[in-house]
């Protein structure tokens, strides 16, 4: 039974809405996407859902709060902070950055609803997964509760597990497609146990990462049943957090249709799959397509010039001040 704290918490609503893009023949399969509407831009689409089991473990244990990692534009961190002062639960951040930016908005978001941000290097960075590493800071930080970066362990996996992203206004989708950066969600959706065994899975990677699919079979149960599923990073271009006017301009076309997506997840791995249909390498009629949220990261985006005040407005859903 969840925690009393967690069940308030724990109230998204579900949409779905038809994709229209001029590639897109009549012939060719339906495109779904699914959203959680949570009121909140921080903690929607796979946050929520991969730290709804990992809070409540939290809580569970008496534990006083979390420690995680993420990078200084991070929406895990956004999303760990947000849901732990709603909780009451404190929230420790290791920030992958040599020094901390007060102005940084995802961070300034952080501190005011009460992150503690401790800057570690690129270095030592790279040793968050490490046993010794891990267990330090665990002795650093004796009341608190580990999280993984991005929320990605089979705990985190298993909220995923809770909706089935399959069942779209129309029929069964026979594929179910999502961003994927650090493998949890798509693990989650892998195991789905609530979406058809014949409804494959389709990750479109954002990050270049050659572990990555190795780190996905980790955090696959060692006994469970799982579908049919790949990883596709055949649309990663320059590299993670990296865009071009192509795809910009694609976030625009879909944010005039009222689907807001950014050019780091889900609006990179959102075109991935506009251009993979286009070119009729998917067989499933019907496909859906789980929106994961990161719509805070815009703030980051205009913060470092990378996209303009009216960008930020028009792909954010807001309008121009």
């Amino acid at each position: 039974m969840l925690h009393s704290s967690m069940v308030q918490f724990w109230q998204p609503q579900l949409s779905w809405q038809r994709l229209q893009h001029p590639t897109l023949g009549r012939q060719q399969p339906e495109i779904w996407i699914c959203q959680l509407e949570t009121g909140s831009n921080a903690v929607s689409g796979n946050k929520i859902l991969k730290l709804r089991y990992t809070l409540e473990l939290a809580l569970q244990q008496k534990k006083a709060g979390v420690f995680t990692f993420g990078g200084a534009f991070s929406n895990h961190l956004a999303a760990v902070a947000e849901a732990c002062q709603r909780l009451g639960l404190t929230s420790t951040a290791y920030v992958r950055t040599d020094k901390l930016d007060s102005n940084n908005p995802t961070l300034a978001y952080c501190a005011k609803r009460g992150m503690t941000l401790i800057a570690l290097d690129r270095s030592s960075y790279r040793q968050r997964n490490d046993t010794d590493f891990l267990a330090q800071l665990q002795q650093r930080h004796p009341q608190l509760m580990a999280v993984p970066e991005g929320g990605s362990s089979l705990v985190g996996a298993a909220g995923i597990g809770d909706i089935n992203f399959a069942n779209t206004p129309a029929g069964t989708a026979g594929l179910v497609c999502c961003a994927t950066a650090s493998g949890g969600t798509l693990a989650g959706l892998i195991t789905n146990p609530l979406m058809p065994v014949d409804t494959k899975v389709l990750g479109l990677s954002v990050v270049k990462d050659s572990s990555l699919p190795q780190r996905i079979m980790q955090l696959l149960p060692a006994q469970c049943s799982t579908r049919q599923w790949q990883l596709n990073g055949d649309f990663i271009g320059a590299g993670y957090a990296r865009f071009d006017t192509e795809l910009l301009n694609f976030c625009r076309d879909m944010a005039q249709q009222q689907v807001f997506v950014e050019p780091v997840y889900t609006g990179k791995a959102l075109y991935a799959l506009v251009q993979l249909v286009a070119q009729q390498k998917l067989s499933a009629r019907r496909i859906s397509f789980f929106h994961t949220g990161g719509l805070q990261g815009l703030q980051g985006l205009h913060y470092r010039k990378l996209i303009t005040a009216a960008d930020l407005a028009l792909l954010s859903g807001s309008k121009a001040d």
